[in-house]
């Protein structure tokens, strides 16, 4: 079984990230299972964490008087959480559990601080959420198209 700090530099979120700062990551990272429906996070909860997922499939869901909407589903090799990085870092999403999920957590505030201390770490980290935010936004804007279709009317 391969130990969190091992894992680290195979995950595709991290690739080609320095291997000093893949050692500070693993400081902050402990390995995560849920079940299916259990919960990673919950909206206006504490983002206290982000999750790169190694097995199983996560649902990020809004709540709405009429049930959750699931948004975006997160899978094998793929990142989920970026509400540490802004504040007040609370969760603007649920992300619950498809199917049982293995997972490394790390930890918002240990990460916040190695950013502080390592302006490079930081450039790097947040460069490599941004790209995952677009990347989240464009396939919104997809999604949203082939909900309300792309044609003009009128």
């Amino acid at each position: 079984m391969q130990t969190v700090a091992r894992y680290l530099p195979d995950h595709p979120f991290l690739a080609g990230l320095d291997p000093a700062a893949t050692e500070l990551l693993a400081g902050c990272a402990v390995a995560v299972h849920r079940r299916a429906d259990e919960f990673l996070f919950r909206e206006g909860a504490p983002a206290s964490h982000f999750y790169l997922l190694r097995h199983g499939r996560v649902a990020i869901e809004s709540r709405t008087p009429g049930g959750a909407i699931v948004l975006d589903t997160v899978e094998d090799g793929e990142v989920t959480g970026w509400s540490w990085v802004v504040p007040p870092y609370r969760w603007t999403f649920d992300g619950r559990a498809i199917t049982d999920v293995t997972a490394v957590a790390l930890d918002a505030a240990c990460l916040r601080a190695h950013c502080q201390d390592d302006p490079r770490l930081g450039h790097d980290l947040m460069t490599r959420f941004v790209r995952l935010m677009n990347q989240r936004l464009q396939s919104a804007r997809v999604r949203l198209i082939d909900m309300y279709g792309g044609g003009r009317h009128g």
